[in-house]
Protein backbone atom coordinates (compact mmCIF):
# COMPACT_ATOMS: atom_id res chain seq x y z
CA UNK A 1 0.00 0.00 0.00
CA UNK A 2 2.92 2.48 0.27
CA UNK A 3 3.28 3.07 -3.47
CA UNK A 4 -0.24 4.17 -3.49
CA UNK A 5 0.01 6.60 -0.22
CA UNK A 6 3.41 8.27 -2.56
CA UNK A 7 1.00 8.49 -5.59
CA UNK A 8 -1.84 10.67 -3.24
CA UNK A 9 1.17 12.10 -1.53
CA UNK A 10 2.77 13.45 -4.41
CA UNK A 11 -0.83 14.49 -5.94
CA UNK A 12 -1.95 16.21 -3.17
CA UNK A 13 1.58 18.40 -2.63
CA UNK A 14 1.69 19.28 -6.68
CA UNK A 15 -1.66 20.38 -6.38
CA UNK A 16 -1.44 22.38 -3.01
CA UNK A 17 1.67 24.06 -4.70
CA UNK A 18 0.23 24.92 -7.87
CA UNK A 19 -2.85 26.66 -6.81
CA UNK A 20 -1.54 29.74 -5.88
CA UNK A 21 0.14 29.49 -9.60
CA UNK A 22 -2.99 29.22 -11.25
CA UNK A 23 -4.83 31.93 -9.55
CA UNK A 24 -2.37 34.16 -10.93
CA UNK A 25 -2.68 32.72 -14.32
CA UNK A 26 -6.24 33.21 -13.65
CA UNK A 27 -5.78 36.54 -12.60
CA UNK A 28 -3.71 37.74 -16.04
CA UNK A 29 -6.13 35.47 -17.97
CA UNK A 30 -9.29 36.85 -16.99
CA UNK A 31 -11.02 34.33 -15.60
CA UNK A 32 -12.95 35.69 -12.72
CA UNK A 33 -16.29 34.29 -12.01
CA UNK A 34 -18.11 37.53 -11.44
CA UNK A 35 -21.08 37.03 -9.18
CA UNK A 36 -23.95 38.17 -11.88
CA UNK A 37 -26.90 36.08 -10.65
CA UNK A 38 -28.74 34.70 -7.78
CA UNK A 39 -27.38 31.64 -7.72
CA UNK A 40 -23.95 33.02 -6.85
CA UNK A 41 -23.10 32.79 -3.08
CA UNK A 42 -20.37 35.40 -3.05
CA UNK A 43 -20.27 38.56 -3.62
CA UNK A 44 -17.09 39.89 -5.51
CA UNK A 45 -14.83 38.29 -8.45
CA UNK A 46 -13.15 35.13 -7.51
CA UNK A 47 -10.20 33.90 -9.78
CA UNK A 48 -10.98 30.68 -11.03
CA UNK A 49 -8.60 27.72 -13.01
CA UNK A 50 -7.62 26.28 -9.51
CA UNK A 51 -8.91 22.76 -12.03
CA UNK A 52 -5.57 23.03 -13.79
CA UNK A 53 -4.02 22.41 -10.11
CA UNK A 54 -6.13 19.48 -9.36
CA UNK A 55 -5.22 18.40 -13.24
CA UNK A 56 -1.18 19.19 -12.51
CA UNK A 57 -1.17 17.26 -9.24
CA UNK A 58 -2.94 14.27 -11.19
CA UNK A 59 -1.10 13.91 -13.93
CA UNK A 60 1.86 13.93 -12.46
CA UNK A 61 1.58 11.22 -9.84
CA UNK A 62 0.37 9.20 -12.92
CA UNK A 63 3.61 10.13 -14.78
CA UNK A 64 5.42 9.24 -11.71
CA UNK A 65 3.92 5.74 -11.79
CA UNK A 66 4.21 5.33 -15.67
CA UNK A 67 8.20 6.08 -15.43
CA UNK A 68 8.43 3.96 -12.59
CA UNK A 69 6.91 1.56 -14.60
CA UNK A 70 8.96 1.85 -17.41
CA UNK A 71 12.33 1.26 -15.05
CA UNK A 72 10.87 -1.68 -13.37
CA UNK A 73 9.83 -0.15 -9.96
CA UNK A 74 7.81 -3.26 -8.21
CA UNK A 75 3.54 -1.80 -7.69
CA UNK A 76 3.37 0.16 -10.56
CA UNK A 77 1.51 -0.14 -13.96
CA UNK A 78 2.11 0.14 -17.53
CA UNK A 79 -0.25 2.42 -19.38
CA UNK A 80 -2.34 0.71 -21.53
CA UNK A 81 -4.96 1.94 -24.49
CA UNK A 82 -7.45 2.72 -22.12
CA UNK A 83 -5.33 4.73 -19.99
CA UNK A 84 -4.24 6.45 -22.82
CA UNK A 85 -7.76 7.16 -23.80
CA UNK A 86 -8.63 8.99 -20.28
CA UNK A 87 -5.76 11.07 -20.72
CA UNK A 88 -6.78 12.44 -24.13
CA UNK A 89 -10.20 12.93 -22.74
CA UNK A 90 -9.22 14.96 -20.03
CA UNK A 91 -7.21 16.99 -22.62
CA UNK A 92 -10.25 17.41 -24.24
CA UNK A 93 -12.10 18.37 -21.24
CA UNK A 94 -9.42 21.10 -20.24
CA UNK A 95 -9.59 22.71 -23.09
CA UNK A 96 -13.27 23.26 -23.11
CA UNK A 97 -12.75 24.53 -19.40
CA UNK A 98 -10.11 26.54 -19.72
CA UNK A 99 -12.02 28.61 -22.50
CA UNK A 100 -15.26 28.11 -20.70
CA UNK A 101 -13.50 29.91 -17.54
CA UNK A 102 -12.02 32.98 -19.35
CA UNK A 103 -14.82 33.26 -22.14
CA UNK A 104 -18.10 31.75 -20.82
CA UNK A 105 -19.04 29.45 -23.94
CA UNK A 106 -22.87 28.32 -23.91
CA UNK A 107 -23.95 25.22 -22.39
CA UNK A 108 -24.36 23.21 -25.87
CA UNK A 109 -20.90 23.91 -26.63
CA UNK A 110 -19.50 22.57 -23.25
CA UNK A 111 -21.48 19.40 -24.13
CA UNK A 112 -20.24 18.92 -27.58
CA UNK A 113 -16.57 18.87 -25.94
CA UNK A 114 -17.79 16.44 -23.09
CA UNK A 115 -19.23 13.93 -25.94
CA UNK A 116 -16.32 14.57 -27.88
CA UNK A 117 -13.89 13.38 -24.83
CA UNK A 118 -16.43 10.72 -23.84
CA UNK A 119 -16.55 9.01 -27.49
CA UNK A 120 -12.72 9.25 -27.23
CA UNK A 121 -13.08 6.92 -23.85
CA UNK A 122 -15.38 4.46 -25.75
CA UNK A 123 -13.01 3.91 -28.82
CA UNK A 124 -10.38 3.12 -26.15
CA UNK A 125 -11.66 0.16 -24.82
CA UNK A 126 -14.00 1.45 -22.41
CA UNK A 127 -17.42 0.73 -22.30
CA UNK A 128 -19.90 -0.48 -19.53
CA UNK A 129 -20.87 -4.15 -20.71
CA UNK A 130 -23.15 -5.21 -18.25
CA UNK A 131 -26.27 -3.97 -16.11
CA UNK A 132 -28.14 -5.30 -13.15
CA UNK A 133 -31.09 -7.00 -14.54
CA UNK A 134 -33.27 -8.62 -10.90
CA UNK A 135 -34.95 -10.62 -12.95
CA UNK A 136 -32.29 -13.21 -14.46
CA UNK A 137 -30.44 -15.92 -12.33
CA UNK A 138 -27.41 -13.95 -12.71
CA UNK A 139 -28.86 -10.88 -11.98
CA UNK A 140 -26.95 -9.10 -14.99
CA UNK A 141 -27.24 -8.69 -18.29
CA UNK A 142 -24.88 -8.33 -21.08
CA UNK A 143 -25.16 -5.31 -23.88
CA UNK A 144 -25.51 -5.15 -27.36
CA UNK A 145 -21.95 -3.68 -28.52
CA UNK A 146 -24.07 -0.21 -30.25
CA UNK A 147 -25.85 -0.03 -27.17
CA UNK A 148 -23.27 -0.24 -24.49
CA UNK A 149 -21.48 2.46 -26.57
CA UNK A 150 -24.43 4.85 -26.10
CA UNK A 151 -24.89 3.96 -22.27
CA UNK A 152 -21.16 4.63 -22.15
CA UNK A 153 -21.62 7.75 -23.37
CA UNK A 154 -24.33 8.88 -21.77
CA UNK A 155 -23.22 7.77 -18.00
CA UNK A 156 -19.85 9.92 -18.77
CA UNK A 157 -21.25 12.85 -19.72
CA UNK A 158 -24.27 12.74 -17.04
CA UNK A 159 -21.30 12.50 -14.16
CA UNK A 160 -19.57 14.79 -16.05
CA UNK A 161 -22.18 17.53 -15.82
CA UNK A 162 -23.73 15.68 -12.41
CA UNK A 163 -20.42 16.62 -10.32
CA UNK A 164 -20.14 20.50 -12.30
CA UNK A 165 -24.04 21.09 -10.81
CA UNK A 166 -22.75 20.67 -6.94
CA UNK A 167 -20.37 23.20 -7.55
CA UNK A 168 -22.21 25.66 -5.85
CA UNK A 169 -20.90 26.17 -2.52
CA UNK A 170 -17.44 26.78 -1.54
CA UNK A 171 -15.53 23.62 -1.21
CA UNK A 172 -18.32 21.15 -1.95
CA UNK A 173 -17.24 19.99 -5.14
CA UNK A 174 -13.50 19.08 -4.23
CA UNK A 175 -14.22 17.65 -1.05
CA UNK A 176 -17.53 15.14 -2.54
CA UNK A 177 -15.18 14.46 -5.45
CA UNK A 178 -12.43 13.62 -2.91
CA UNK A 179 -14.77 11.28 -0.63
CA UNK A 180 -15.74 9.91 -3.94
CA UNK A 181 -12.47 9.03 -5.16
CA UNK A 182 -11.61 7.64 -1.56
CA UNK A 183 -14.53 5.26 -1.89
CA UNK A 184 -13.40 3.97 -5.22
CA UNK A 185 -9.98 3.53 -4.24
CA UNK A 186 -11.25 1.40 -1.34
CA UNK A 187 -13.92 -0.74 -3.72
CA UNK A 188 -10.95 -1.11 -6.35
CA UNK A 189 -8.73 -2.54 -3.81
CA UNK A 190 -11.20 -4.83 -2.50
CA UNK A 191 -11.97 -6.18 -6.27
CA UNK A 192 -7.96 -6.44 -6.34
CA UNK A 193 -8.06 -3.23 -9.68
CA UNK A 194 -4.59 -2.24 -8.75
CA UNK A 195 -4.57 -0.05 -11.80
CA UNK A 196 -7.85 1.99 -10.86
CA UNK A 197 -6.45 1.97 -7.36
CA UNK A 198 -3.59 4.11 -8.42
CA UNK A 199 -5.93 6.70 -10.99
CA UNK A 200 -8.15 7.12 -7.88
CA UNK A 201 -5.95 7.84 -5.64
CA UNK A 202 -4.23 10.61 -7.92
CA UNK A 203 -7.47 12.02 -8.27
CA UNK A 204 -8.04 11.63 -4.18
CA UNK A 205 -4.91 13.52 -3.54
CA UNK A 206 -5.21 16.47 -6.30
CA UNK A 207 -8.82 16.94 -5.14
CA UNK A 208 -7.32 17.23 -1.56
CA UNK A 209 -4.26 18.88 -2.38
CA UNK A 210 -6.37 22.02 -3.74
CA UNK A 211 -9.26 21.68 -1.08
CA UNK A 212 -7.84 24.26 1.89
CA UNK A 213 -7.40 27.10 -0.70
CA UNK A 214 -10.96 26.47 -1.96
CA UNK A 215 -12.63 26.20 1.83
CA UNK A 216 -15.19 29.00 2.83
CA UNK A 217 -14.22 31.66 2.21
CA UNK A 218 -12.91 30.67 -1.13
CA UNK A 219 -9.40 32.21 -2.63
CA UNK A 220 -10.37 30.39 -5.56
CA UNK A 221 -12.57 28.47 -7.46
CA UNK A 222 -11.54 25.40 -9.49
CA UNK A 223 -14.09 26.29 -12.31
CA UNK A 224 -15.19 24.61 -15.28
CA UNK A 225 -11.38 22.60 -15.58
CA UNK A 226 -11.87 21.49 -11.89
CA UNK A 227 -15.37 20.32 -11.87
CA UNK A 228 -15.55 19.06 -15.60
CA UNK A 229 -12.30 16.73 -14.82
CA UNK A 230 -13.69 15.21 -11.50
CA UNK A 231 -16.70 14.22 -13.14
CA UNK A 232 -15.37 13.08 -16.15
CA UNK A 233 -12.29 10.97 -14.26
CA UNK A 234 -14.41 9.57 -11.94
CA UNK A 235 -17.24 8.82 -14.38
CA UNK A 236 -14.21 6.62 -16.54
CA UNK A 237 -12.69 5.58 -13.68
CA UNK A 238 -15.73 3.66 -12.67
CA UNK A 239 -16.50 2.48 -16.06
CA UNK A 240 -12.87 0.91 -16.32
CA UNK A 241 -13.38 -0.02 -12.71
CA UNK A 242 -16.01 -1.58 -10.83
CA UNK A 243 -18.46 -1.25 -13.01
CA UNK A 244 -16.90 -4.05 -15.58
CA UNK A 245 -16.65 -6.52 -13.02
CA UNK A 246 -19.34 -9.27 -13.56
CA UNK A 247 -20.97 -8.92 -10.10
CA UNK A 248 -24.55 -7.24 -9.54
CA UNK A 249 -23.10 -5.56 -6.18
CA UNK A 250 -19.71 -4.38 -8.24
CA UNK A 251 -22.25 -2.56 -10.27
CA UNK A 252 -24.28 -1.07 -7.29
CA UNK A 253 -21.25 0.20 -6.08
CA UNK A 254 -20.11 3.39 -8.24
CA UNK A 255 -23.97 4.06 -8.83
CA UNK A 256 -24.08 4.52 -4.71
CA UNK A 257 -20.74 6.37 -4.36
CA UNK A 258 -21.81 8.89 -6.59
CA UNK A 259 -25.33 9.20 -5.68
CA UNK A 260 -25.24 12.25 -4.17
CA UNK A 261 -24.21 14.16 -7.57
CA UNK A 262 -26.84 11.95 -8.97
CA UNK A 263 -29.46 12.66 -7.44
CA UNK A 264 -28.88 16.26 -7.74
CA UNK A 265 -28.85 15.99 -11.37
CA UNK A 266 -31.91 13.97 -11.79
CA UNK A 267 -33.83 16.25 -9.37
CA UNK A 268 -32.60 19.24 -10.92
CA UNK A 269 -34.00 17.95 -14.84
CA UNK A 270 -37.23 16.95 -13.22
CA UNK A 271 -37.73 20.27 -11.68
CA UNK A 272 -37.00 22.05 -14.87
CA UNK A 273 -39.25 19.67 -16.82
CA UNK A 274 -42.12 20.21 -14.72
CA UNK A 275 -41.72 24.16 -14.65
CA UNK A 276 -41.53 24.10 -18.82
CA UNK A 277 -37.63 25.06 -18.69
CA UNK A 278 -34.49 23.68 -21.17
CA UNK A 279 -32.78 21.51 -19.10
CA UNK A 280 -29.18 23.11 -19.84
CA UNK A 281 -31.50 25.86 -17.90
CA UNK A 282 -29.17 27.50 -14.73
CA UNK A 283 -31.54 27.78 -11.84
CA UNK A 284 -31.45 27.98 -7.49
CA UNK A 285 -32.94 24.94 -6.66
CA UNK A 286 -29.76 22.63 -6.14
CA UNK A 287 -29.73 20.67 -2.58
CA UNK A 288 -26.90 22.92 -1.56
CA UNK A 289 -29.50 26.15 -2.07
CA UNK A 290 -32.53 24.34 -0.52
CA UNK A 291 -30.03 24.23 2.44
CA UNK A 292 -28.42 27.32 1.99
CA UNK A 293 -32.69 28.75 1.90
CA UNK A 294 -33.50 26.53 5.08
CA UNK A 295 -30.98 29.14 7.16
CA UNK A 296 -27.72 27.00 7.34
CA UNK A 297 -24.86 28.74 6.50
CA UNK A 298 -22.16 27.51 3.69
CA UNK A 299 -19.66 25.65 5.82
CA UNK A 300 -22.73 23.91 7.67
CA UNK A 301 -24.27 22.87 4.25
CA UNK A 302 -21.14 22.12 2.83
CA UNK A 303 -20.61 19.85 6.29
CA UNK A 304 -23.74 18.27 5.98
CA UNK A 305 -23.26 17.64 1.62
CA UNK A 306 -19.90 15.78 3.40
CA UNK A 307 -21.72 13.72 5.47
CA UNK A 308 -23.94 11.95 3.12
CA UNK A 309 -21.53 11.54 0.74
CA UNK A 310 -19.02 9.87 3.17
CA UNK A 311 -22.48 7.59 4.09
CA UNK A 312 -22.73 6.87 0.71
CA UNK A 313 -19.33 6.26 0.18
CA UNK A 314 -18.68 3.66 3.10
CA UNK A 315 -21.71 1.73 2.24
CA UNK A 316 -20.15 1.12 -0.71
CA UNK A 317 -17.42 0.05 0.79
CA UNK A 318 -19.38 -2.07 2.98
CA UNK A 319 -21.40 -3.54 -0.03
CA UNK A 320 -18.57 -4.36 -1.74
CA UNK A 321 -17.09 -6.35 1.10
CA UNK A 322 -19.80 -7.61 3.39
CA UNK A 323 -22.84 -7.53 1.33
CA UNK A 324 -26.24 -5.79 0.58
CA UNK A 325 -27.61 -6.76 4.22
CA UNK A 326 -24.47 -4.91 5.78
CA UNK A 327 -25.04 -2.14 4.10
CA UNK A 328 -28.83 -1.60 4.40
CA UNK A 329 -27.88 -1.50 8.45
CA UNK A 330 -25.36 0.64 8.26
CA UNK A 331 -27.16 3.44 5.83
CA UNK A 332 -29.85 3.03 7.96
CA UNK A 333 -27.78 3.83 10.95
CA UNK A 334 -25.49 5.96 9.80
CA UNK A 335 -28.61 8.24 8.30
CA UNK A 336 -30.26 8.94 11.29
CA UNK A 337 -27.18 10.39 12.51
CA UNK A 338 -26.67 12.40 9.37
CA UNK A 339 -30.49 13.57 9.53
CA UNK A 340 -30.38 13.83 13.63
CA UNK A 341 -26.88 16.27 13.43
CA UNK A 342 -28.57 18.30 10.00
CA UNK A 343 -31.49 19.10 12.11
CA UNK A 344 -29.30 20.28 15.38
CA UNK A 345 -26.99 22.33 13.21
CA UNK A 346 -30.64 24.16 12.02
CA UNK A 347 -31.03 24.55 15.51
CA UNK A 348 -27.46 25.93 16.30
CA UNK A 349 -28.29 28.97 13.50
CA UNK A 350 -31.59 29.47 15.00
CA UNK A 351 -30.14 29.72 18.66
CA UNK A 352 -27.17 31.92 17.69
CA UNK A 353 -29.79 34.24 15.31
CA UNK A 354 -31.95 34.66 18.65
CA UNK A 355 -28.82 35.36 20.64
CA UNK A 356 -27.81 38.14 17.56
CA UNK A 357 -31.59 39.46 18.18
CA UNK A 358 -31.38 39.68 22.28
CA UNK A 359 -28.10 41.52 22.02
CA UNK A 360 -29.31 44.10 19.47
CA UNK A 361 -32.36 44.57 22.15
CA UNK A 362 -30.43 46.07 24.52
CA UNK A 363 -28.66 48.29 22.50
CA UNK A 364 -32.75 49.61 21.54
CA UNK A 365 -31.94 48.36 17.98
CA UNK A 366 -34.43 46.02 16.30
CA UNK A 367 -32.45 44.01 13.37
CA UNK A 368 -34.10 44.25 10.24
CA UNK A 369 -34.91 41.90 7.42
CA UNK A 370 -31.68 42.86 4.86
CA UNK A 371 -29.07 42.49 8.24
CA UNK A 372 -30.80 39.03 8.77
CA UNK A 373 -30.40 38.05 4.83
CA UNK A 374 -26.60 39.86 5.23
CA UNK A 375 -25.56 37.35 7.88
CA UNK A 376 -26.40 34.44 6.09
CA UNK A 377 -25.04 34.69 2.71
CA UNK A 378 -22.01 36.93 3.58
CA UNK A 379 -20.60 37.11 7.31
CA UNK A 380 -21.50 33.40 8.47
CA UNK A 381 -18.40 32.56 9.20
CA UNK A 382 -17.66 35.91 11.62
CA UNK A 383 -17.42 35.20 15.29
CA UNK A 384 -19.62 38.39 16.51
CA UNK A 385 -21.80 39.27 13.74
CA UNK A 386 -22.47 42.23 14.57
CA UNK A 387 -23.55 45.64 12.47
CA UNK A 388 -19.67 46.90 12.17
CA UNK A 389 -18.70 43.64 10.48
CA UNK A 390 -21.37 43.73 8.10
CA UNK A 391 -20.49 47.44 7.73
CA UNK A 392 -16.95 46.20 6.32
CA UNK A 393 -18.45 43.49 4.39
CA UNK A 394 -19.30 45.77 1.81
CA UNK A 395 -21.79 43.89 0.62
CA UNK A 396 -24.75 45.49 -1.89
CA UNK A 397 -27.98 45.05 0.15
CA UNK A 398 -29.80 44.50 -3.28
CA UNK A 399 -28.24 41.90 -4.42
CA UNK A 400 -28.09 40.15 -1.53
CA UNK A 401 -31.84 40.66 -1.57
CA UNK A 402 -32.06 39.50 -5.09
CA UNK A 403 -30.00 36.33 -3.82
CA UNK A 404 -32.33 35.27 -1.42
CA UNK A 405 -35.63 35.79 -3.27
Amino acid sequence: MVEYFIIFALAFIVAFSATPIAKKLALKAGALDVPSDERRMHRHPIARFGGLAIVSGFLVSILFNVIGAFIGVSGTYMPDLQLIGLIAGIVVIEIAGVIDDIWQVKARIKLAFQVAAAIIVVLSGTKIEILTNPFSSTHIATLNLYISYIITVIWIVGITNAVNLIDGLDGLAAGVASIASLSLFFVSVIYSRWDMAIITAALAGGALGFLPYNFNPAKIFMGETGSAFLGFTLAVVAVQGTLKAYAAIAIAAPILILGLPLFDTIFAIGRRIAKGKSIMEADRGHLHHRLIDMGLSQKQSVAIMYAVSAVLGLCAIVLADKGALSAIILIIILSAFVVGGARYMSEINSNGSSDHESKNGKDGETPSKNDSKIDTLTVEGSKDQTKDTVAKADVNIKDVKEAKN
